[in-house]
């Protein structure tokens, strides 16, 4: 899995869980992993009118503000992404899109929230799998731009 030597090239602690099934929901990922659903982060790509894309980095149960977001980028009328935008941009699936190692550079957003936490759990590359990772992983790989976002 790309994602794994990724992880391994650039010296990640953590890494890619496989689970016995897909987790659709913020709730069903962290009964999957046996944590809180607050450690559960969601990587959402959205892009511009203009075909500009920005990654960003939410707790799962949070939901991204699009006035906010428009307030940090300056540009407003985001939408997510269309599932082959996130598949060519990223170089993984929709619902399996991790917040580090993509196929292409992005800007990365990481609300408050997120940021504050020490180690998540996001998409792992695959609808069943998770990867576990430090926040300063994160910050270390994406050179996230942390901001309120929810």
């Amino acid at each position: 899995m790309k994602l794994e030597a990724f992880l391994q090239q650039a010296g990640v602690e953590g890494g890619v869980i496989r689970l016995p099934a897909e987790t659709p929901t913020v709730e069903r990922a962290a009964e999957a992993l046996g944590v809180t659903a607050d450690r559960i982060i969601k990587s959402l790509l959205f892009r511009a009118k203009d075909g500009e894309c920005v990654l960003v980095i939410a707790a799962g149960t949070a939901r991204v503000d699009p006035k906010k977001l428009a307030a940090v980028t300056g540009k407003d009328r985001w939408r997510l992404a269309a599932p082959d935008v996130v598949l060519a941009v990223t170089g993984y699936p929709a619902g399996g899109t991790p917040p580090i190692g993509h196929a292409t550079k992005l800007r990365v957003l990481m609300d408050a929230k997120a940021a504050a936490l020490d180690v998540v759990y996001g998409g792992g590359g695959a609808l069943d799998c998770m990867l576990r990772v430090r926040v300063a992983d994160i910050r270390r790989l994406t050179g996230v731009e942390v901001h309120d976002l929810t």
